[in-house]
């Protein structure tokens, strides 16, 4: 696998990004089911990078048709429990199947509000194949703080995650 070499200095921390999708294949390994190793993921993301205030999984819902119910998570709860593709930047990451980055989440008409402290979003899709299964949500309260290296590791544990199903 190709290791992506990068770091990220946040609030007077070194980020190492490989670091964090090494601990992530740990977790993968050793977790007894995909929902422990979820929050897990959660946990270690919430954690170590400074600028993750809430970290979460939208999983497609198989019994619902093009909808997404809230999965594990780490931060404040959310009223946002089952969001329907196309709906909010989950709902069109999950109808485009494409990462979004959303660096001013006031500026979006179609932004979901889960707190009105949030100014910055980060959507990943989980694919396995050609199946969304679903997808990391991270919400920051900094504004314009999610950068493509964000984007790179997020995209890594998806692919990794994507194994578990």
């Amino acid at each position: 696998m190709k290791r992506l070499n990068f770091y990220c200095v946040m609030a007077d921390k070194e980020i190492s990004w490989d670091s964090l999708l090494e601990k992530t294949k740990t977790i993968l390994k050793e977790a007894a089911d995909r929902e422990e190793a979820m929050q897990h993921i959660c946990a270690l993301l919430h954690r170590e990078v400074p600028h993750y205030d809430w970290v979460g999984f939208y999983m497609v819902d198989p019994l619902a048709e093009g909808q997404l119910v809230l999965g594990p998570y780490v931060g404040e709860p959310t009223e946002h429990i089952r969001i329907p593709f196309g709906t909010g930047i989950c709902g069109q990451a999950a109808e485009t199947r494409e990462t979004f980055i959303i660096n001013n989440v006031k500026a979006e008409s179609n932004y979901l509000a889960c707190s009105p402290d949030v100014e910055s979003e980060i959507v990943v899709p989980i694919i396995k194949g050609k199946e969304l299964i679903g997808e990391i949500d991270i919400d920051s309260e900094t504004k314009g703080v999610m950068t493509d290296s964000d984007r790179k590791l997020l995209e890594a544990i998806a692919r990794e995650l994507a194994e578990l199903f």
